[in-house]
């Protein structure tokens, strides 16, 4: 995908701000399309999906992060970038439990958004590299298997799938929420605590590998390769 097949929705509900961003990204290739309120992200999201949205969270109708939660139930998966004047700490934590998959604290460098429009965009389609590794830990994507040195690492499909979405953002936590979604697609009857069991099984099964898997509170969980490991 490139920048000119890349098409945008930007939910902005100042109107001086969407003009100017909107101007913006077109200048650099992006075909963007623009709304002001919650009701119209939802709708669009659901039945025009861009290629990515990039998110206002103090929006009317229903502000971004009930957009995001709404859109994520309802099975969406549009990668979504949080665009907002919001920069705690709790607040990132907020958007990004909710749905988000990136996050950006207003007033922002437009080359800065670029980048991560274009990362999450490669991230979308799985450009990039053949191979994710972490430590001794690497996942060959063109089979489907992990390793841990030259020897496969078994694991059940659920492993598997809470692996691979912790080894595809290396430094990065990924919250629970998201995790549980990913591991648990389409069933209503788990316990969400049920991702805690997943990642206590895989826990013991990297033990002693150098790699392990670390449980940041409030934030989710966060693949880290011992000092000398990290590549």
């Amino acid at each position: 995908m490139t920048a000119l097949q890349a098409r945008l929705l930007l939910v902005e509900d100042d109107d001086s701000m969407r003009r100017a961003l909107q101007l913006a990204l077109e200048r650099r290739g992006f075909e963007v399309t623009c709304c002001s309120n919650g009701l119209d992200a939802l709708r669009a999201l659901k039945h025009t999906p861009p290629d990515l949205a990039l998110l206002d969270l103090t929006i009317p109708g229903i502000d971004g992060l009930a957009v995001l939660q709404k859109a994520r139930t309802q099975g969406v998966s549009t990668p979504i970038l949080v665009l907002t004047a919001r920069g705690a700490v709790g607040d990132r934590i907020q958007g990004l439990n909710a749905g988000a998959d990136d996050y950006l604290a207003k007033p922002f460098d437009l080359d800065e958004l670029e980048a991560r429009i274009r990362a999450l965009l490669r991230r979308a389609k799985g450009d990039g590299e053949v191979t994710h590794r972490r430590g001794r830990l690497r996942f060959e994507r063109d089979s489907g298997a992990f390793y841990l040195g030259d020897e496969v690492l078994e694991l059940t499909p659920r492993e598997h799938a809470l692996l691979k979405a912790l080894i595809a953002r290396p430094g990065h936590a990924v919250a629970k929420e998201r995790l549980f979604r990913l591991v648990f697609p389409m069933e209503a009857h788990v316990q969400f605590e049920a991702i805690e069991v997943v990642a206590y099984r895989l826990r013991k099964k990297l033990a002693g590998s150098g790699v392990s898997l670390v449980t940041l509170r409030g934030l989710g969980y966060l693949l880290r390769a011992e000092t000398g490991e990290q590549t």
